[in-house]
């Protein structure tokens, strides 16, 4: 498999996901495929984090060389994009033809941030570019979908889909993040608000941070919250901010009509 980029400028590999390009129907049968490939990265990342995805550590696990993968994924970094893709699958599918936008939108985050939680490496691949392989750009369409009855404009309709995916992974890696912490620390740390509180009643007076005083006296941080509690209160704050700028914009357009 050629590894320069085809007439979308994007690589052979990439190309190859989107089934722009095809294993020569003559010839005989590779043993290796993209799909293992991406299938054995995504074992490695899983079981051993993914800072052990390699292409020796994949061609290992596949009983190959490294040389031989190269001649179908190029670079690493495109090894980690179609490894993202693979976990993503397709996306949540409205369970009805009538569905409002806002279940619709709210399935989305929560599929997207389920996926999260089960594969926590992807968090750790850094977002250098925008997505452009076949199950993250059919997440993109189901988000825009879920909005096409609205009176919300294209543009603003892309930036909703931003606000949101940017919440659902910042929220995934901070419960990932203080999750490994807690774990790592044991069993006494584990109870990360009420410690904070703690912490933070003997640093803090009154005179100084009334507000933080006020909170700590209300039992705001005498017990943790459910994991999914912050995620549930975000997610839909987001939501009625975007219910009310929908409403905004049909409120206008019916002027406009009258």
């Amino acid at each position: 498999m050629e590894s320069n980029p085809g007439e979308t400028g994007l690589p052979a590999s990439i190309e190859t996901a989107w089934g722009l390009r095809e294993r020569p129907s003559k010839g005989p049968k590779p043993g290796m495929t993209l799909e293992r490939i991406v299938d054995a990265a995504v074992r490695v990342a899983a079981s051993d984090g993914l800072e052990a995805v390699s292409m020796s550590r994949v061609a290992a696990e596949l009983g190959s060389s490294a040389m031989s993968l190269y001649r179908y994924v190029a670079a690493k970094d495109e090894l980690l994009s179609l490894m993202v893709d693979a976990v993503l699958g397709p996306p949540p599918a409205a369970t009805e033809a009538a569905e409002a936008w806002r279940a619709r939108l709210s399935r989305w985050a929560w599929s997207y941030h389920e996926i999260l939680r089960r594969h926590a490496w992807v968090l750790r691949i850094p977002i250098s570019a925008p997505a452009v392989t076949p199950n993250q750009t059919a997440w993109l369409e189901a988000g825009l979908s879920a909005m096409g009855d609205t009176s919300l404009t294209e543009h603003e309709k892309l930036s909703v889909m931003l606000v949101v995916s940017g919440f659902v992974r910042n929220e995934a890696t901070v419960m990932a993040d203080i999750g490994a912490a807690a774990a790592a620390a044991g069993p006494r740390e584990q109870q990360i608000m009420p410690n904070w509180g703690q912490l933070l009643t003997r640093l803090t007076d009154a005179e100084r941070f009334p507000a933080l005083t006020a909170a700590l006296a209300s039992g705001a941080f005498d017990q943790d919250d459910d994991p999914d509690d912050e995620f549930v209160f975000g997610l839909e704050r987001i939501l009625d901010g975007i219910d009310a700028l929908v409403r905004a914009r049909g409120t206008a357009a019916h002027g406009e009509a009258a």
